[in-house]
């Protein structure tokens, strides 16, 4: 079994694998450019949270969404006083069945 760094390759018998999912702490620094401009855009763009809005979002960008969201929702069963976010209630009337054996 060989294993390498904190990100490295991991290899068991004939299988290799490469972990990238595994952040780096935050003291070690990125040491390649395009690392250092993707860490500096994530930074900026988390300092930029509105609260689960869009970032950065034009009122055109925002009307469209909305209408996007409008018929999406009527097209669903959506609709004014409909609470899209809660689970739907099934009904399944019962069905009376005919007996096999009649004697009619």
């Amino acid at each position: 079994m060989l294993t390498k760094g904190f990100t490295g390759i991991v290899r068991k018998g004939a299988f290799v694998a490469r972990n990238f999912g595994v952040s780096a702490p935050a003291s070690q620094k990125a040491t390649d450019p395009i690392q250092q401009l993707f860490l500096k855009k994530v930074q900026e763009y988390k300092s930029k949270e509105s609260g689960g809005k869009l970032v950065d979002a034009t009122p055109e960008v925002e009307r469209d969404l909305k209408t996007e969201l409008d018929r999406v929702s009527k097209q669903f069963g959506g609709g004014s006083g409909v609470d899209m976010t809660k689970f739907p209630e099934f009904k399944f009337p019962a069905v009376t069945v005919d007996p096999i054996n009649s004697t009619n």
